[in-house]
C-alpha cells in the first residue's frame, strides 16, 4: 500500500522554507524599523557597500561585480547582450574554451531564476529564444561541493568575519532497482515541488529505472527555488575560512558585505584558498542561507537573521560615517516598483 501524500499547499505553508520572502521577513519589520531609526534613514543599507550599485539590493549587474575579483577564484565567464545572436554566442566561447555543458545566466537577476545548465547547442539556442535581457555563460564547474559564504568587513578597522555557511544538497535521486525515476522523485516532498519542470527537462529519461544504490543528480543548479536543500555548514566556520575571504574581499573595491555562492574541490582545499571558483556575489539582502537548513526551528531562523541584520546594519553604519551616501527614500521607492513591474513582466513572458 502506497504511503498517502501531503498536499503541497500543506507542505509549503508549514514549512518556513518555502515561504514567500516577504512573509517571512514580515515579523522582523518592526527591527528593521528599529534599526534604521537609529541609523536615522530608512535605507541605510544601501550603504553597505558602496562599490555596488545601492549597495546589491536588487537589479546590480553580475558582470560588474565579477570583474571586482580576482580571475583566480572565477570561472570563465562571458557577457552577452540581450541581442547576441546563436553564431556570435558559439564563436566566443569557442574562443574562451568554454565547452559544453555550460552555465548561462541573466545579467540581472535573482534567487536562481532563469539559470540553467546547457548541455548542448540546441539547448542554448531554445534559451536564447526566450532570453529577455543581457546574459552570462560560465564555464560548468563539476565541483561536487558548492557553498554560500555570507562574509563581513568593517571599512575603519580590521574587523571582519562570517555570519553564515551554507551546504548546498542538489536535487538528487537514489535508485531501488525497480522503481522509476519518476516514481521516486514523487515520494519525495522537495522533488514533488520541482516535477512540472524536470518533465519537461528530462521527459522519458524520468521512465529509467535505475540501479540499487545508483544517484542520478537531477537538478545541477545549486537554488532553493529549483529543489537544492539547504544545509548549515557552520561546522566549517573557524580562523582559517576567514582568512580565506579576508583574502578574497580585500581585493575587492567597495564590498563590505555579502554572500559568496561558490563550488570547491575539497574542504581541505576551501582552507588553503585553492580550487575555489566564485559563481556569483550577492550584495546586501543576501540571506543568511544556512537558515533553511530543515532542522533549524522558526525561532531559530528568526534569531539567526536579526543577528545578520544587525551586523549588516552595524556595516553601514560605519561607511555612512566614513562619507558613503544613501540611496534617497524616494529613489528606492522608484527602484522597487521598476523591480517588480519588471519581474512581472518577466514572469507574463515565461507562462
Amino acid at each position: 500500500m502506497k504511503k498517502r501524500k501531503v498536499p503541497l499547499f500543506f507542505v509549503k505553508w508549514s514549512n518556513y522554507e518555502y515561504w514567500p520572502f516577504w512573509l517571512f521577513f514580515l515579523p522582523l519589520v518592526p527591527y528593521w524599523i528599529y534599526l534604521a531609526i537609529r541609523a536615522r534613514s530608512f535605507t541605510y543599507f544601501t550603504a553597505a557597500n558602496p562599490g555596488i550599485e545601492h549597495g546589491g539590493v536588487f537589479g546590480e549587474s553580475k558582470i560588474d561585480i565579477l570583474k571586482k575579483i580576482n580571475k583566480r577564484y572565477l570561472p570563465k565567464t562571458i557577457f552577452f547582450n540581450s541581442s547576441a545572436a546563436i553564431d556570435d554566442v558559439l564563436a566566443l566561447i569557442n574562443e574562451n574554451q568554454i565547452y559544453f555543458p555550460l552555465i548561462i545566466k541573466p545579467n540581472v537577476g535573482e534567487r536562481g531564476n532563469d539559470v540553467e545548465k546547457i548541455d548542448d547547442q540546441q539547448a542554448l539556442q531554445t534559451y536564447l529564444n526566450s532570453a529577455t535581457g543581457d546574459f552570462i555563460i560560465q564555464e560548468f564547474v563539476d565541483y561536487e561541493i558548492e557553498l554560500g559564504v555570507l562574509y563581513y568587513r568593517f571599512p575603519d578597522s580590521d574587523i571582519t568575519g562570517i555570519t553564515s555557511v551554507v551546504a548546498k544538497e542538489f536535487l538528487t535521486v537514489i535508485g531501488d532497482g525497480k522503481s522509476t525515476m519518476i516514481s521516486l522523485l514523487e515520494e519525495n516532498d522537495r522533488a514533488r515541488f520541482q516535477l512540472e519542470g524536470l518533465q519537461k527537462k528530462l521527459g522519458i529519461e524520468l521512465n529509467k529505472v535505475l540501479a540499487k544504490g545508483e544517484r542520478r543528480n537531477v537538478q545541477p543548479i545549486g537554488n532553493h527555488c529549483k529543489g537544492t536543500k539547504f544545509l548549515s555548514g557552520m561546522n566549517l566556520l573557524n580562523p582559517k575560512l576567514v582568512q580565506v575571504f579576508d583574502d578574497v574581499a580585500s581585493e575587492i573595491d567597495g564590498f563590505y558585505f555579502g554572500r559568496f555562492d561558490l563550488k570547491v574541490k575539497s574542504i581541505e582545499d576551501l582552507y588553503k584558498g585553492e580550487n575555489i571558483k566564485i559563481l556569483e556575489l550577492n550584495g546586501v539582502t543576501s540571506e543568511p542561507a544556512h537558515i533553511y537548513d530543515p532542522s533549524y526551528s522558526l525561532w531559530k531562523a528568526y534569531r539567526e537573521t536579526a543577528r545578520n541584520m544587525k551586523m549588516m546594519f552595524r556595516v553601514s553604519r560605519a561607511n555612512i560615517k566614513n562619507g558613503v551616501k544613501v540611496t534617497p527614500l524616494f529613489e528606492m521607492i522608484r527602484l522597487v516598483r521598476a523591480h517588480f513591474n519588471r519581474s512581472n513582466v518577466q514572469l507574463d513572458a515565461v507562462q
